[in-house]
């Protein structure tokens, strides 16, 4: 059966109280979640590669996909490394990024971005999943969003935003081109169904 939306039939005007209801049943607290991006973030600077030793900043300036990639790596790996038997990392592609070993219903999906301020999907992202169709990831559901800078210059990138919430296949657009392959959230989803927990001075700033 599909998933049934928090916010199904429910007017705008009370979606960002069901948002506040959703986040205090969720068992992890905003403060902790920053606190894991920021450790997560740290370690890939702190991460030396090879027998020569090279680090990701003053040698090695990866692109934002690959920057990207360490946050979905890292993030769950945090989280199983202190809450061992209770959350772990995605293991089969239809779990979400983080996965909750207590219930399911609390497991987190990841999106990362070098935008400014927002975070985009694949296509697929806008379409309709039910639960339990083989091969595929259910794509309501919580979500951790997390935007940081590129590289530029001899400044090293940092987190610009952390956002927790919920988010539905109906809070992506699908581009309408045969050929895009991405979804961008709906302005709404940012402002009413996504908490930021952490913004930095430069935050919207493209």
């Amino acid at each position: 059966m599909k998933t049934i939306s928090p916010y199904s039939e429910q007017p705008k005007e009370s979606w960002l109280d069901i948002t506040q209801k959703l986040l205090a049943k969720h068992p992890l607290r905003g403060p902790e979640i920053v606190e894991v991006v920021k450790v997560s973030w740290n370690a890939i600077f702190d991460t030396r590669i090879g027998p020569s030793g090279f680090k990701i900043g003053p040698d090695i300036e990866p692109q934002p996909q690959i920057m990207g990639f360490f946050l979905h790596e890292l993030i769950p790996l945090e989280f199983e490394h202190r809450y061992p038997g209770k959350w772990r990392r995605q293991k089969l592609k239809i779990e979400k990024d983080l996965v909750s070993l207590v219930d399911a219903r609390f497991s987190v999906e990841i999106k990362t971005s070098s935008h400014g301020s927002q975070v985009f999907g694949n296509r697929s992202y806008g379409q309709s999943t039910k639960e339990g169709e083989v091969g595929k990831k259910v794509k309501s559901g919580y979500y951790l969003t997390v935007n940081f800078d590129k590289f530029s210059g001899d400044v090293r990138p940092e987190i610009r935003a952390i956002r927790f919430g919920w988010l539905d296949h109906d809070d992506w657009t699908a581009q309408v081109a045969a050929t895009g392959q991405s979804a961008r959230l709906r302005p709404e989803a940012y402002t009413l169904k996504l908490q930021t927990l952490y913004a930095a001075t430069a935050f919207g700033k493209t």
